[in-house]
Parts: structure tokens; sequence; C-alpha cells
């Protein structure tokens, strides 16, 4: 019998962001897991992770589970695709391997049942995923109830462009409803002239360079290791896809206990805004 995930992905309601993931593993170097470890660190403002129950909500290729566990935390990663699940067990077997200290699960943080098996965490951790849940509301509501007393919840979330976000939701919608043989000329067709609108600018400027320059240095210039080429197939394909306001996000944490420690926007541009709660 197939699973959710399958009957979501084979219709083209879901992005497969695991087979993504998989890919994104060849690249995966220490200097790409050294800005995963600082990214971390700067979210959640410690230097140590030493003694706390770390819960990565959406583990995908597991990059920040390591990167916890590298910091001290017992962590438990889990995540709705298979795929990710996979990418998150080899970094285990390739960092820890046969360590207690980090378990890995199959789950779905709509599944409110599932989410009662685990407990509570003192830090909870799901940068770029509960947007992608299709149900990010209550996705928001239910990692509430994972954050232990005194505990931090840490998430980014996808910034409302108003039509411009409308559009990518379209753009991303069609991508994975078109058959898999065309989305190689789909994707070709939406960010090829993305890119040379860049270059272009860049060039206009009289510096052409800093397009190359930006895409070679993407990993540092992310802050969380990530890859450019990987993430373009993020941005086109990564569906469901949700947006909200940084004080709609503000204040939907906040009504429900939880105090804004760190806020980082993109400035009403694209992309994520990152937050960082403690629950009172």
């Amino acid at each position: 019998m197939a699973s959710a995930h399958q009957i979501e992905t084979a219709t083209g309601q879901r992005f497969e962001f695991g087979a993504n993931w998989a890919r994104f593993l060849s690249v995966l170097n220490d200097d790409r897991i050294a800005l995963a470890v600082r990214s971390v660190q700067t979210l959640l403002q410690r230097d140590s992770l030493d003694g706390l129950r770390f819960l990565d909500v959406g583990s995908g290729s597991g990059l920040f589970s390591l990167a916890a566990r590298k910091l001290g935390a017992t962590v438990h990663s889990f995540d709705f695709d298979p795929q990710s699940v996979a990418c998150t067990a080899e970094l285990k077997r390739r960092y820890f391997e046969g360590d207690e200290g980090w378990t890995i699960q199959e789950g779905s943080v709509l599944n409110t049942e599932f989410l009662s098996s685990l407990g509570k965490f003192d830090a909870v951790y799901s940068w770029g995923v509960l947007h992608h849940t299709g149900q990010m509301w209550n996705a928001f509501e239910n990692v509430c109830g994972l954050v232990e007393d005194n505990g931090q919840l840490a998430i980014s979330i996808y910034n409302d462009q108003g039509a411009w976000s409308r559009r990518w939701r379209l753009i991303k919608k069609t991508y994975n409803a078109v058959p898999s043989w065309l989305r190689p000329a789909f994707f070709a067709a939406i960010m090829i002239p993305r890119e040379a609108r860049y270059l272009l600018l860049n060039t206009l400027k009289l510096r052409p360079g800093d397009y190359f320059r930006n895409i070679s240095n993407y990993q540092k210039q992310s802050l969380r290791g990530m890859s450019y080429w990987y993430d373009l197939h993020d941005w086109i394909g990564g569906y469901p896809f949700e947006v909200a306001k940084p004080e709609e996000v503000f204040d939907f944490f906040r009504q429900r206990g939880f105090v804004l420690e760190k806020l980082t926007t993109v400035g009403g541009g694209s992309g994520c805004n990152e937050f960082a709660f403690r629950r009172c």
C-alpha cells in the first residue's frame, strides 16, 4: 500500500525534497558542516548544546541534526520524506555510527499522535520546513507542544511578498504537476531568464564578476553551508508552499506563551525570515 508521501509526490502535490537532499550529500564537506554548526550556534545564541535535547523537525539532509550532535546535544530527527530520513541516517553513519545520542524516525509534524510519543525538548529546530507541510498554521500549533518550559523554538518561514509569492506558488505547483520528463525544460524556462537578469544587473553596474563570485561563494554567503544548485531546485520545486509576514508569526507564538529572542528578516525580499523563541 502506497504511503501518503508516495501518493502526494506521484500526483504532483509534493516536491521530492529527499531526492534533492540525496544529491546534495555528494557535495557535503567539512567546510559546509562547520558553517552549519555556526548557523545553529548563531540562531540559538549558544556556543554549546551540551546536555540539551534537540529535536530536528523535518531533518532534510540531516546536516543540522549533525551540527546539533557535534555541539553536544542529544538529537532526535524526523522527516515526512523517506529519502530525507535516509539522508539523515547516512550522515549519522558517516559521522556518528552506532551513536545512541542520535535517533532518527520517519514521521509527520501534522500527526499529533506521533508527536505525542516524542515528549518535549530543550530546543526544537525547524528551518524552512513548516511552510512546506500544506498546513503551516497547524504545524505551528503542533510544534508548540514539543517545546519544554523555558525551551527554545527556532524556525524559518518564507516571507510573504504578496503577488510575488503567489506567482512563485503557481510556478512551484506547475513544476510538480507537469510530467517528470518535462521538468528540466520547465526549470530552464524559469531559471535561465532569472539568472540572466541577475547577470545583466551586475553587468550594468560594471561588476559582471560579482554574479559568478556570488555563486562560487554561496555556501559561505548563505551562512548555512548550502548549495546554490540544489537550492535552485528547491526554490522552483518546493511545494506545498506557504508564506507569512514576520508580525503574523510573532503574534501567533506570542499568544501561545513564547517570547521572541532573535529575529532576522529578509527586509521585505524573498527568502526566509528566521525566528528564535523561548517558551515562558
